[in-house]
């Protein structure tokens, strides 16, 4: 039975309320405008120095054709080309933000349709890569952080180093000569047909793509873990008898939520930029082949068009990463204290008789 003069507790707000709490809209709208500032500049400073790298284009559209100066003319102006800098710019990103990227210079397909047919292919890959990369980087940055300064500390960071010295191009062969040749359990290169045979010829790309990025997560969380056991409230527990799964649990891994979800954020972009060399490597058609291609043919409505692309799905990460730290962590919340009435008078300078 209730206890009429003790009273209740209040009940906890709705998940909306605490949402809007944890992430006031001014909060959500500024790194908005921030991440859309980021790209216009990343967008310019490509469009730049596409136009200031060597080589013409109208010469590289007619191929064998012989470049005589009505022929090039011909090209420039089909290709608007020869329109001043800022209007090619500002027809380029008009047609970006409709979904006309443009036409490839080298196969003559709409740039959008190239992209799209290589992106699903490149976001497997990464994904593949990612879940590498957490299941290796998370439990051994834990466990060389517990065992810090021990051999089994010394043992993890010596791995990650190996790997990460390695370079993608030489682990991808290696791991092809050991699992394709020698045990041929998995295939060497290409994408397969779809569903499970997709899967297994994404096992050893997932495999490289992921090492490489694996010793970062190893260091981040490492140094994230030594940090929290350093903390007061840890020491507290551990004097009091609390045991020590709990502490582990409740709060070590719960104060390096921010440091590691940031150190995802940056693995993300790793992961985005090496799919060049792996896709080389495995023979994958994606967007780092599509990219590799387009750089020697000098196909520059592609580069550009792809280069956006993937300054945009890192700058999204990083947005993701800023707005989920206050989800997880309270003490970055960025919501304002209000501060209390002003007198009247107050803060006026005294004027003297």
């Amino acid at each position: 039975m209730t206890d009429p003069g003790h009273p209740q507790a209040a009940p906890p707000p709705p998940w909306h309320t605490r949402l809007r709490a944890a992430l006031p809209v001014h909060y959500v709208l500024r790194r908005l405008a921030g991440t859309a500032g980021l790209l216009f500049v990343l967008s310019l400073a490509v469009f730049a120095l596409l136009r200031l790298a060597p080589g013409d284009p109208a010469r590289t559209l007619l191929g064998t054709r012989s470049a005589t100066p009505e022929a090039l003319a011909s090209v420039r102006a089909a290709h608007h080309l020869d329109e001043p800098l800022v209007t090619q710019y500002v027809r380029w990103l008009t047609g970006a933000f409709s979904g006309d990227l443009g036409t490839s210079i080298r196969t003559g397909e709409s740039v959008a349709a190239a992209l799209g047919d290589r992106l699903a292919l490149t976001g497997q890959l990464v994904l593949a890569g990612f879940a590498v990369a957490l299941l290796l980087g998370l439990p051994l940055g834990v466990l060389a952080g517990l065992r810090a300064r021990r051999p089994v500390d010394r043992a993890v960071q010596s791995l990650g180093v190996l790997a990460l010295s390695t370079p993608a191009f030489a682990g991808g062969l290696l791991l092809i000569y050991v699992f394709s040749l020698m045990l041929g359990g998995l295939p060497a290169y290409g994408p397969g047909t779809g569903g499970t045979d997709r899967l297994l010829h994404l096992v050893l790309p997932g495999i490289t793509l992921g090492l490489a990025v694996t010793a970062v997560l190893i260091k981040l969380v490492r140094a994230a873990v030594i940090r929290e056991l350093a903390r007061e409230h840890v020491t507290f527990a551990l004097a009091r008898g609390v045991a020590n799964r709990t502490v582990l649990f409740r709060y070590v891994l719960r104060g390096t939520v921010v440091p590691v979800t940031t150190g995802i954020g940056l693995v993300l972009a790793y992961l985005l930029a090496g799919t060049v060399l792996v896709e080389q490597v495995f023979a994958l058609p994606g967007l780092g082949q599509l990219l590799v291609q387009s750089v020697t043919f000098k196909d520059v409505p592609v580069v550009q068009a792809e280069a956006l692309l993937v300054a945009a799905l890192i700058c999204l990460a990083n947005l993701a990463t800023d707005l989920t730290h206050p989800l997880v962590d309270p003490r970055l919340r960025t919501e304002r204290r209000r501060r209390p009435a002003r007198r009247a008078g107050a803060g006026l300078p005294e004027v003297k008789a």
